[in-house]
């Protein structure tokens, strides 16, 4: 095995680290986005089920992939340089972006799998997409020197901040058509 991949699981947790945050923010922010958009809009709660796990799949895998197709660029671009390999395992990058997208992303469709009124699996959805986003931010500090409460927040706030414009603009859109 080449000498660039880590062999423990903390290893593996630091090498990978960048694309398990990009792809479990992506994917909770953009699957939140579509529900917020369509509660917005006033769509019903089976809208939500079919453009969500739409989205989590299709969104999932072009990140993935252009996770792969980036550092493919940038190792051909190093070998265009004359410098040698740097990241062999573009593949397994893009697959870690591609499973934290969906299994965060996940995490809002979750309320609208269980009974209720639209108006009731909103706020949950909310909830478990502001929990996840703090929890997933606070998990970075187990490998890195940040602080869990610290990272937990950055990751909080700016997840609110677009998950707010999602609902915003599906509630403005709903008003003009």
């Amino acid at each position: 095995m080449h000498d660039h991949e880590p062999q423990s699981l903390h290893g593996m947790a630091r090498h990978y680290l960048g694309d398990l945050v990009y792809g479990a923010n992506d994917g909770i922010i953009t699957t939140f986005a579509v529900v917020a958009g369509v509660t917005g809009a006033s769509l019903p709660a089976r809208a939500i089920l079919i453009l969500g796990f739409a989205n989590l799949l299709a969104d999932g895998f072009s990140m993935g992939a252009s996770n792969v197709l980036a550092i493919r660029s940038g190792e051909a671009m190093r070998a265009s340089d004359g410098l040698g390999v740097a990241e062999p395992f573009a593949v397994r990058h893009g697959a870690a972006t591609f499973v934290a997208f969906v299994l965060a992303g996940a995490i809002p469709l979750v309320a609208y799998l269980f009974p209720g009124s639209i108006e009731d699996r909103f706020p949950a959805a909310a909830a478990l997409t502001l929990v996840t986003l703090f929890g997933v931010g606070a998990m970075r500090s187990f490998v890195t020197r940040a602080g869990w409460v610290k990272s937990g927040l950055e990751m909080l706030i700016l997840g609110a901040v677009a998950a707010a414009v999602a609902y915003g603009v599906g509630a403005c859109i709903a008003g003009i058509i």
